[in-house]
């Protein structure tokens, strides 16, 4: 016994309307294509679904049997479809992003703040996680999207990679601020906010320093450049920083309360990627956001060049 949806669909409608010709109209059939459908239908099932008297159908007591079954497989199907369809316009469903410190307080919630509205029913799992906990994360397959420094290229891992330049950032006020480049010459024995000794931003500006013959004055060692914002506000340093912590100063920073942003030569590379699960396929919603980010970072760039134009 093969019985299709359009069988039961059809069956639904006569019971609902009482009509042959009525359930026609609504299905969109001709009235002898249904009532072939019906005898088909009862041939099928070994058993008759209608009385029929004088042109009038009487439904049997199997057919309301048969009317309740077809109401949960039809309702389940349709609630299939609905589903589907959510998540074909990705309002449905679940993503899980993790990112590294410097995009996780503005950049990627400004971003998923955007990419959630009208999906009223997608769900989003977003954590903060240092870079190498990240590769681990999405090389598990435990997180759709992972935003972070760039690892070493591995196969359980697809990674895009964006080589970013370090800004350097400084006070409004400082007479520095005026000129459009900054170099090694310009802050030499000035007082600094830099990473950690591992990391590569502190080793190529240190190298930038002792190559020009310049003094590196480390007075502030960080974990992540975000509270060195704080530090450069008050006057207490300048800062090469990665350029997704001073856009995301700029994004939050009240007008005339922004700290100036100009480029630093020699270049100081931050490489970051969107990594996703190598062995995994991405879903509907994992492919739009992706999608976004990589078009937000391109944004980022090209407003970070704007900014330090002026």
């Amino acid at each position: 016994m093969h019985l299709s949806l359009r069988q039961l669909s059809t069956f639904r409608e006569v019971m609902r309307s009482g009509s042959i010709s009525q359930a026609a109209r609504a299905v969109g059939r001709t009235q002898p294509a249904v009532s072939t459908m019906v005898q088909t239908l009862e041939d099928q099932l070994g058993f008759a679904l209608f009385v029929r008297t004088q042109g009038k159908l009487t439904p049997t007591p199997e057919a309301h049997f048969f009317l309740e079954e077809c109401e949960d497989i039809l309702g389940r199907v349709e609630r299939t479809e609905r589903t589907l369809e959510r998540m074909s316009g990705l309002q449905s469903g679940k993503l899980k992003v993790a990112c590294h410190p410097a995009a996780s307080s503005v950049f990627l919630p400004r971003l998923l703040t955007r990419f959630l509205r009208g999906k009223d029913d997608l769900d989003v799992a977003l954590i903060m996680r240092s870079s190498d906990v990240i590769e681990d994360l999405i090389a598990a397959q435990q997180f759709d999207v992972g935003f972070a420094e760039t690892p070493r290229p591995r196969a359980s891992i697809h990674q895009t990679d964006h080589d970013l330049e370090c800004v350097c950032v400084l006070p409004p006020d400082d007479p520095l601020a005026r000129s459009a480049v900054i170099t090694p010459q310009d802050l030499d024995g000035r007082p600094m906010a830099v990473l950690f000794n591992e990391h590569s931003t502190a080793v190529q500006t240190e190298a930038a320093f002792h190559e020009a013959g310049c003094r590196f004055n480390k007075r502030l060692e960080l974990r992540t450049f975000l509270p060195g914002l704080q530090f450069v506000a008050e006057g207490l340093c300048v800062m090469v920083c990665d350029m997704i912590t001073a856009y995301g100063h700029l994004m939050v920073a009240p007008e005339g309360q922004q700290l100036a942003i100009r480029r630093f030569r020699p270049r100081i590379s931050n490489r970051v990627s969107i990594l996703t699960p190598g062995y995994a396929t991405q879903s509907l919603a994992a492919r739009a956001f992706i999608s976004d980010l990589e078009a937000a970072v391109i944004r980022m760039q090209d407003d970070i060049e704007r900014e330090i134009a002026k």
